[in-house]
Order: C-alpha cells, then sequence, then structure tokens
C-alpha cells in the first residue's frame, strides 16, 4: 500500500515518519494488581476494581474498603497508584480506564485491574486514555477476544498493545484538542440530566393535580381504565417478520427499551403478508407491554398518535380511548401511582404477564379533555428539548470519534516540527 509523503506504514497503520510505535510496555509499565484477599470495612482504604474505572477518572464513590494492614498489603512492589497514573480492567469489561488524579485519596489496586505508569515524566496520561478508547487499541481488543466466550486479557498481552507515540508535546496537543470535546459533551449530559429532572418534577405535578395550569380549575374524576375506552390483544410477530417488509410494527419488548410515554419512531417493519394476521393500530390507542422481567416494570405503555400505517405484535396490550387525551394518558399510566397498580396485578414470577382484564380495573384519576391536552403539550415540548440536547450530544460524539480517527493517526497534525516544514 502507497504511503504519502512523511508517513511510514507501521502495524497501526500509517503514522507519521517522527512517530514511534510499538508495545505499551516499551513507554508504560504494566503491573498486576496484589492477588491478596482483602478484608473489607465500613471505613478504610478505598479499593478500585472494575467497577470503579469506568469514567474519565477513577470513581471511589462506592468502592469497598479495606483495612490499613491489606492497604499495605496490596500496594506493595510498586503498586500504590499515584498521580497520572492509570487504572486498566483486564477483565469483563476489558480495555476501560481510569485516571488517577490529584485528588484521590490513598487508595488500592482490586481484582482484575492493572497499574499503567509512563516510564517517562513527558507523557501525556490523557494522550493514553485517549488511545484506549480509540480503533487502535479497540481492535486489537477484538482480535484477541475472537472465539472466546468470556473477556479477559493478562498483563503480558496488555503490555503488547500497540499503540502510536507521538513527541510529548504533540501527545499533550492532541489530548486538549480532545478535551475540549469531552468539556462540551460533559457540559450536554449536564443540560440534559437537568432537563430530564425538570420534566420529573413537571410530572409529579401536573400529572397528579398538584399544580394546575392557569384557567384550570375543579376535580378531576376517579375512573377504572375499562371506563376510559376499551381494550384489544395484539397478535403475535415474530422477531423474524419484524424485517420482513416496510409496514410499521411495535413489539412489546420494544415499550421497555424504545418507546417512553409516546411512540415518536419504529424499529419492526412487516410485510403485508404478516400485517394481515396482526391488530392495525388507531391513532390515539395506548400499547401495554403485557410481558416484562418483573412486576415493577409490568405494563409499561405508551400512546401511538400517528396517523400512518401500523400493527401491534404478541404480548401488546391496547388501549384505545372514547374521550381522552391519549398523549397525556400515555404520560400517566406510567407513573408511580399507576405502576404500583399495574404491578399489584402482575402474575407470574420468571416472566411476569398482565392481561386486558386486570388493566381494566386500574383505577385513574383525570382532569377534563382541554386540561389533559394542555397538561400533554406541557410534557410533550419538554421532551422536544430534551431530544434536541440528546441530538446534539450524539453528534458532538460523532465529532470526537472523527477527530481521534484524524489526531491519533496523525492524518491532522495539530504541531508542525521544523523538519516537516
Amino acid at each position: 500500500m502507497e504511503v504519502k509523503p512523511g508517513y511510514k506504514q507501521t502495524e497501526v497503520g500509517a503514522i507519521p515518519e517522527n512517530w514511534d510505535v510499538g508495545g505499551l510496555g516499551r513507554f508504560w509499565s504494566v503491573t498486576d494488581c496484589k492477588h491478596v484477599t482483602a478484608q473489607f470495612v465500613s471505613e478504610g482504604f478505598p479499593v478500585a476494581s472494575i467497577r470503579e474505572v469506568q469514567s474519565r477518572a477513577v470513581d471511589l464513590t462506592n468502592a469497598k474498603q479495606t483495612t490499613a494492614h491489606f492497604y499495605n498489603l496490596l500496594i506493595e512492589g510498586g503498586r500504590k497508584p499515584c498521580p497520572g497514573d492509570l487504572i486498566l480492567s483486564r477483565n469483563a469489561t476489558v480495555g476501560e480506564v481510569a485516571q488517577v488524579t490529584e485528588w484521590h485519596p490513598p487508595f488500592a489496586m482490586g481484582q482484575d485491574v492493572c497499574l499503567l505508569r509512563k516510564k517517562s515524566v513527558e507523557h501525556s496520561t490523557e494522550y493514553l486514555q485517549a488511545v484506549f478508547q480509540s480503533p487502535i487499541i479497540l481492535n486489537q481488543l477484538a482480535n484477541l477476544m475472537v472465539g472466546s466466550t468470556f473477556k479477559r486479557a493478562n498483563v503480558e498481552q496488555i503490555r503488547n498493545f500497540s499503540v502510536p507515540m507521538p513527541l510529548p508535546p504533540e501527545q499533550r496537543a492532541i489530548a486538549t484538542a480532545l478535551s475540549d470535546v469531552d468539556g462540551l459533551l460533559g457540559g450536554l449530559d449536564r443540560l440534559i440530566a437537568k432537563k430530564r429532572d425538570l420534566k420529573q418534577a413537571a410530572m409529579q405535578q401536573l400529572l397528579t393535580g398538584q399544580t394546575r395550569l392557569p384557567g384550570f380549575h375543579g376535580e378531576w374524576e376517579v375512573k377504572r381504565l375499562r371506563e376510559v375506552g376499551k381494550f384489544l390483544k395484539g397478535s403475535g410477530v415474530t422477531k423474524d417478520q419484524t424485517r420482513s417488509g416496510t409496514l410499521a410494527c411495535v413489539r412489546y419488548g420494544e415499550l421497555y427499551t424504545l418507546h417512553n410515554d409516546v411512540v415518536r419512531d419504529f424499529q419492526s417493519w412487516i410485510s403485508p403478508e404478516v400485517a394481515a394476521t396482526a391488530v392495525r393500530l388507531e391513532q390515539g390507542d395506548i400499547l401495554f407491554a403485557g410481558s416484562g422481567e418483573t412486576k415493577e416494570e409490568i405494563g409499561k405503555c405508551a400512546a401511538f398518535v400517528s396517523d400512518i400505517e401500523a400493527y401491534a405484535g404478541g404480548d401488546i396490550v391496547i388501549l384505545r380511548p372514547d374521550d381522552s387525551d391519549s398523549v397525556f394518558l400515555g404520560y400517566y399510566l406510567n407513573t408511580a401511582s399507576i405502576a404500583r397498580q399495574k404491578a399489584s396485578r402482575g402474575q407470574g414470577d420468571a416472566v411476569a404477564h398482565i392481561s386486558s382484564s386486570a388493566l381494566s380495573e386500574v383505577r385513574c384519576k383525570v382532569p377534563l379533555h382541554p386540561e389533559q391536552t394542555a397538561i400533554a403539550e406541557v410534557l410533550t415540548e419538554i421532551d422536544a428539548e430534551l431530544a434536541v440536547l440528546e441530538q446534539r450530544r450524539e453528534k458532538t460524539r460523532a465529532l470526537k470519534q472523527g477527530m481521534m480517527q484524524e489526531l491519533l493517526t496523525g492524518k491532522t497534525r495539530l504541531i508542525s516540527f521544523p523538519e516537516e516544514s
């Protein structure tokens, strides 16, 4: 393969000629955890294992703690984590890596992690962390795990991971650029969390009548769901049939994973032949999951408000309201008070089920239709704002992935060196 001038072909692909490349162990020491069965106590020294290395910095918030005696045993042989080190998971979540910072209290490594320590103070911790999050390492991990049902890497395999190494100033420049994008992502995550909290508060206030929107008064009416509309049952659509055509379909499992309160898009598409034996949905239907893993989640629902042709799969219970705002019901029938009623009517242990007759007896307290619509509009607007923020976050994530591909292979350079100009 032809390599453009100024680049060389290596085991990690084409990289600039003045970059080094080799096994991780050339640049960073890799030290296994001490295989000691520690005693855990309520107050002591934190122990970081796999769970504690799932974020940018080691998270000791819920870490187990051990005594001073076992702490000293665990840090023997240069195993005391120090600022600038990285803690790497080598089991189950292999490749997850988190930084040790100045603000961490003294802690020890637990089982199934190892310690990465730079051999030169010039190397950038943030740069190597970015490499471990990139296809450079992820592809090597995938090759390592081929044919394995249990994800695990030993220290020698980790030492042999091929990594590109620019000169330290370029390492730091790359790390800074990627850190800036991480800052954007962190800001978006905080905005999304704040907006979700706002939605939960609005639902708690508006869907219970604790707070009334301007212009609405009067008591809410108590009804059973059988008084709200009529119930129907979806018919079976197998997983294999969900890619058989172009007609939209909602399957019960998607009510847990895809549809929150309102059906806004589709994952399953069936053929006219499959649709001929399925139940066609009408605009305004409320779809309940008739099966679930636990009674606590049974009956999760979403409102179908689209005017397109769509069908219900099996294990979906359909409520077709007579005179209610379906979007309001989609939100309201997932609230905690209704969920408790659905849970109490669920049947089964290994798999929970709820029938249309059981759902029909659920008691609800609802306002008149105009107030339902007004509440639905408020919650829909919040969801629309959330969707915009989530789209921005996904675009920013995609931007970071593109930047990693460019920067960590030297396709795009942030620093020019005299011999290259």
